[in-house]
């Protein structure tokens, strides 16, 4: 399949063959880390990873990953390049992108909720450089999107519904199988990229969804047509409950995870404190052990980095049915994936 030179923005603007090649990749570069069929496949080439945001598995992840592949992962910041704003005078997104693909063979972008003034904006930019660029452009987690994180997950799930963590990867496995996506208080203010990515992707795969938060906390509607769409092509359900316990019955793999409000901009800004005082007002919104045992034996996922306490217990998070790990390992693998079928040649 030849994937050379697309860009990856979402998950949702790539075929679930194509999504199906990279997990099967994936599951092969895990299986057989520094085989050589691997470790050259990125000789000489550059991925430039352009962060507004800092982050910890993300970089840490591309970098390893370029590495791995025979490659490099360059880090950049636009705070340490001159690139014009809306408030500062300097190089465009065209210029820019266009100079960017006459040195590198990949372009990374890292922008989330407090680095724009609008829900929209960091996709837009993305849109930018991928539209003047002639290099593949790949979210790094993005206001929108965050497809990496995407991938890691429909990978991991699929671990432990199938043979185990590192044993292969059958996403098969997870059709019928119920996704509750549970908003989560707390006073971390977070947008909306992974979990939208994650409705998003297991309702390709086959998944039932049940999305369960406050009234007010909803998502992209957009988005969530999407969802709903993708859940009807394939003959499962979509729901939506405001309770708080509602949603875990009968669930296979819970998501738990804080989520802003829509009305999170205000005039240009992010306004964190008021999302943080909405957000406390529902410590009901956690998920704990008895909540887990109304699912069926389901598995607890997270993206990281987890708000023990406010989006889930210690109990849970580190328990036996936790998969969070082995999620965060995946983003490795799923990213040396798409970095070789996007970058590598044809």
């Amino acid at each position: 399949m030849d994937l050379y030179g697309r860009d990856l923005i979402t998950s949702q603007e790539w075929a679930v063959e194509e999504l199906e090649a990279v997990l099967d990749l994936a599951a092969r570069m895990k299986a057989d880390r520094y085989g050589p069929a691997y470790t050259s496949l990125l000789r000489h080439k550059t991925f430039f990873m352009f962060f507004y945001n800092p982050s910890v598995r993300t970089r840490q992840s591309f970098e390893v990953a370029a590495t791995e592949l025979g490659g490099h992962a360059q880090f950049l910041e636009p705070k340490a390049m001159r690139l014009k704003t809306a408030k500062t005078a300097g190089e465009t997104v065209e210029d820019a992108a266009q100079v960017m693909s006459r040195y590198a063979a990949g372009l990374g972008i890292r922008i989330l909720e407090d680095q724009i003034g609008a829900y929209g904006e960091g996709d837009a930019l993305l849109r930018e450089y991928a539209r003047w660029g002639s290099i593949p452009v790949i979210s790094m987690a993005h206001d929108k999107f965050h497809p990496c994180q995407g991938l890691a997950d429909i990978m991991g799930w699929s671990e432990w519904f199938g043979a185990g963590p590192g044993k292969g990867v059958d996403p098969t496995v997870l059709k019928g199988k119920k996704l509750l996506l549970s908003w989560g208080h707390g006073a971390l203010v977070r947008s909306w990229s992974s979990v939208q990515e994650a409705i998003l992707i297991a309702s390709r795969f086959g998944m039932d969804v049940t999305m369960a938060y406050p009234e007010g906390f909803d998502l992209d509607p957009q988005v969530m047509g999407w969802a709903k769409d993708n859940c009807r092509a394939n003959g499962r359900t979509f729901e939506i409950t405001h309770d708080s316990q509602a949603g875990y019955e009968g669930a296979h793999v819970v998501y738990a995870r804080h989520w802003m409000s829509p009305q999170a901009y205000q005039d240009g800004q992010l306004q964190k404190a008021r999302e943080t005082e909405m957000a406390l007002r529902y410590p009901e919104w956690i998920c704990d052990a008895a909540k887990m045992a109304l699912t069926d034996n389901a598995i607890f996922t997270h993206p990281m980095p987890v708000d023990r306490g406010s989006e889930v217990t210690d109990e849970v998070a580190s328990g036996p049915r936790s998969c969070v790990y082995d999620v965060a390992e995946n983003r490795l693998h799923v990213q040396k994936a798409v970095l070789a079928l996007t970058m590598g040649g044809r």
